[in-house]
């Protein structure tokens, strides 16, 4: 499609000196754009019949100069997109004009993240980035996608190709929050304006279906605790019990989850609690160690590893990667073993390993703990919020909270 760049006045935009301003108008597939060129000039010199300023307009040669660079720029930029057959947006246009030295592709940009988060050891976050690469790279031609090429309309054909081939929308969510954050990345080292920002219009949010219940009652605590694994299955009783095990640790530790659960070394016993920073945000946690959580420690104490529970072996888990994996597995298993573990005390949800965090929260918010200290997180799919509000209490209100745990 041609695209028309012409000097045009703006008679109906004075300045305060009561001057017209001259701009350059670029027109592609009916759409326009205004590049303001910082020129102004009287009325009665501009020529409306040739679109042009009149020679005896003050400084003539100079106005006529800027116009005549800045639209020689623009017409080079499209003649080199029609070389390479570069089909190209007016946003693409003034961007790779007045921005050069950061025209940077979503498909370099990306890699850039993904890169950077692995030699961080980040791998769940880097995980989330490729998946999103991956998705842009089936949907379109990604080497050539700019940021300034999501738009609305962008995301709105993206949103309905998800659906066409049968993701849902919590899967659409994870992908339009990381193509956001993407985005707000790129913002903040200047690859693209924030006046291209499309989210404030597109709604993320909206994607997002309400989390089923994953919490049990006190009362399922308590029949977890005293049930005898042997009574389940034929299966290892051991994997039943460190199941088990994971399970209840996790509920009596302030719902720490599985990654962090498998980092936890003995160094990070501190006297009579657990202190660590968090695998996925770097923030310090610490939180008392009751009765029953102990026990579960001693139970695995016996280990020649530096780690409090067998999951993850420096000899055989050395690289992020790997540790990862080993993560998911135990998870996997944990998971299909609370599962018969609920199903024996007859839970109406599925028992998994994240229902201990969802239950953590929401037993103490039953036992009456300030909604200040245990937020309205848990409709969300982590306790994110929830641990925001945590941080900020000192650790013996957290300690006297969590006598109403058992």
């Amino acid at each position: 499609m041609r695209v028309k760049i012409e000097a045009v006045a703006e008679t109906y935009r004075l300045t305060s000196k009561g001057y017209i301003p001259i701009v350059l108008r670029l027109v592609k597939d009916r759409k326009k754009k205004v590049i303001r060129l910082g020129i102004s000039i009287e009325k009665s010199y501009w020529d409306a019949t040739k679109n042009k300023i009149k020679p005896n307009c003050p400084n003539f040669e100079y106005l006529e100069n800027i116009i005549t660079e800045k639209l020689s720029k623009f017409q080079k930029q499209v003649l080199e997109f029609q070389s390479i057959g570069k089909d190209f947006s007016l946003n693409q246009l003034i961007e790779a004009v007045e921005r050069p030295t950061k025209n940077i592709s979503i498909s370099d940009y990306l890699n850039s993240v993904i890169e950077k988060l692995t030699k961080e050891n980040r791998i769940g976050n880097a995980t989330h980035y490729q998946a999103l690469y991956n998705s842009l790279e089936r949907f379109t031609k990604i080497n050539q996608l700019q940021f300034v090429d999501i738009d609305v309309p962008f995301l709105n054909k993206y949103e309905t190709y998800l659906r066409n081939i049968g993701n849902k929308n919590n899967s659409i969510s994870i992908k339009m929050r990381t193509l956001k954050a993407v985005y707000n990345k790129a913002v903040k080292d200047n690859i693209v304006k924030k006046d291209y920002y499309p989210f404030n219009e597109y709604n993320v949010s909206k994607l997002k279906d309400s989390t089923p219940k994953r919490s049990i009652l006190k009362e399922d605590i308590q029949k977890i605790i005293s049930l005898d694994v042997q009574t389940i299955s034929k299966r290892p009783q051991s994997l039943l019990q460190f199941s088990k095990d994971l399970f209840l640790f996790s509920y009596l530790g302030c719902g720490i989850n599985m990654v962090d659960m498998a980092h936890l070394k003995r160094s990070n016993i501190v006297s009579t609690r657990i202190v660590y920073k968090r695998h996925k945000t770097g923030k310090q946690i610490s939180f008392l160690l009751q009765p029953y959580a102990l026990e579960i420690i001693q139970r695995y104490e016996n280990s020649n590893n530096d780690y409090i529970f067998p999951i993850l072996d420096d000899s055989i888990h050395a690289t992020a990667e790997q540790q990862v994996r080993r993560i998911k597995k135990v998870t996997y298993v944990a998971n299909k073993n609370l599962k018969k573990i609920g199903e024996s005390i007859n839970l109406s949800i599925p028992l998994t390993t994240y229902c201990a965090r969802h239950s953590f929260a929401t037993i103490l918010k039953r036992s009456g703990i300030n909604v200040a200290i245990i937020s309205e997180a848990l409709g969300h799919s982590d306790l994110k919020t929830t641990q925001i509000y945590l941080d900020s209490f000192e650790n013996s209100q957290i300690d006297e909270a969590m006598k109403n745990l058992l």
